[in-house]
């Protein structure tokens, strides 16, 4: 008689494939995006500097957004096994402290990348490695807020990329507008951040977890995310007509308008339709960047 057991052994080492999925790749854009944004904007040949904008690409997003990605994902292995069981670290995939030692490395290996982009690269990492660790780790830990926490990564993931993009090109801390500008998409990125939060409403209610979602319900967050990313595009608007950049300014108004179509349609459902607006309206948000970027070239 032959008899079989499924007991499964305990993985030692993470498999790769985990390992992949704990950094998300899929979170990478936006502080990429924001990081190109800034070097569009400070007006600087890219000629002579495509080293910089691809070094600093990989530095904002699969290094620093990826480490941070793992350093949450530890932080939030209790929260997962509610919302996510299925995630790298919960399910087994990535055992141990596997989760926390990849989070470290890469904590390490940014300081270093970092440093090649010169004293404001350096400043600027150090910076952001500091915040994806005060927004998940205990006991800081600002994401227990939904104003603090979402505020926090919008910084992270849209202005300070893009105030060191400017920064690294120009060797120099940049202009005012660029500053202004880089400051009023990450305050609009509050509101794309609370949506994200829309995914893990459940067990961040029981995690105790203060996202908005679940402080305010998803009809009142959805709608108070709306407003927050709305109005710093009007003010960028506004600003552009200021400078007489009157043909880019309709542009992004253009944008903005798509926009308010896509809020119209998430507004009908919005727990379930969050993650579809965050497929779409922010795409809009992002381009509106991008030509906002284009603009700021040669201005002061």
């Amino acid at each position: 008689m032959t008899v079989t057991t499924d007991i499964q052994v305990p993985r030692q080492y993470p498999d790769p494939a985990a390992a992949l999925q704990l950094i998300k790749p899929v979170t990478w854009f936006p502080p990429m995006w924001a990081y190109a944004c800034g070097v569009i904007s400070s007006g600087v040949p890219l000629s002579e500097h495509w080293g910089k904008l691809t070094l600093g690409v990989i530095l904002a997003g699969p290094i620093v957004c990826g480490m941070s990605q793992a350093a949450n994902d530890w932080c939030d292995r209790h929260v997962d096994a509610i919302n996510e069981p299925d995630r790298p670290i919960p399910s087994g995939r990535v055992p141990g402290r596997w989760g926390l030692w990849i989070a470290l490395a890469m904590s390490a290996l940014a300081l270093v990348v970092g440093a090649f982009l010169g004293l404001w690269g350096f400043i600027a990492t150090v910076v952001a490695v500091i915040c994806a660790w005060a927004y998940s780790a205990e006991p800081v830990r600002l994401k227990k807020s939904g104003w603090w926490g979402p505020g926090l990564v919008g910084l992270c993931y849209e202005g300070l990329p893009w105030f060191t993009g400017a920064a690294v090109m120009m060797a120099m801390f940049p202009s005012a507008e660029i500053v202004m500008i880089a400051t009023l998409y990450a305050l609009g990125a509050h509101g794309i951040m609370t949506l994200n939060d829309f995914k893990a409403l459940e067990g961040d209610r029981v995690m105790g977890v203060n996202s908005l979602p679940v402080t305010l319900g998803p009809e009142r967050a959805a709608r108070l995310a709306c407003w927050v990313m709305a109005l710093p595009q009007v003010a960028v608007i506004a600003l552009l007509f200021q400078w007489g950049l009157q043909d880019r300014a309709l542009i992004v108004t253009g944008l903005l308008v798509l926009q308010f179509w896509a809020m119209r349609e998430m507004m009908e459902d919005p727990k379930g339709r969050a993650p579809w607006y965050n497929g779409t309206g922010v795409l809009f948000y992002v381009s509106g960047m991008m030509v906002t970027a284009f603009a700021l070239r040669g201005i002061g």
